[in-house]
């Protein structure tokens, strides 16, 4: 079951994301009972049981979260991870509307460990 969350976010980065950027470095790896996607070593993005997730700006995840997201928790009675959202399944779905999100989860998330 892990295997194809690592799969399934690996596919999704390369139908999305084709071309990350000068001096950005994806890397997905195992997490939890899932899979999360790194850039500069950081998160940014994450897919578990939980559903997919993004690391994104209190505006950004404001905005989704009227669009139907909700706020992360890896577990039922775990903390909820502040800076990220579950996306709606609609737009998880949605290649074309998800990259702007997933560029936009790149960008915050290396400007929060100083390396963009």
């Amino acid at each position: 079951m892990v295997e194809s969350y690592f799969r399934e976010l690996r596919s999704l980065l390369e139908r999305t994301l084709p071309s990350p950027g000068p001096g950005v470095a994806i890397e997905c790896k195992h997490f939890f009972s899932g899979a999360a996607a790194y850039a500069a070593g950081v998160i940014f993005m994450s897919l578990t049981p939980a559903g997919l997730a993004l690391k994104l700006p209190a505006e950004a995840r404001q905005q989704l979260m009227e669009a139907g997201a909700r706020p992360l928790r890896y577990f039922p009675k775990g903390p909820v991870k502040k800076e990220y959202v579950i996306l709606p399944e609609k737009l998880a779905r949605d290649d074309n509307a998800l990259a702007p999100w997933i560029e936009e989860s790149i960008r915050y998330t290396r400007a929060r460990a100083g390396t963009g």
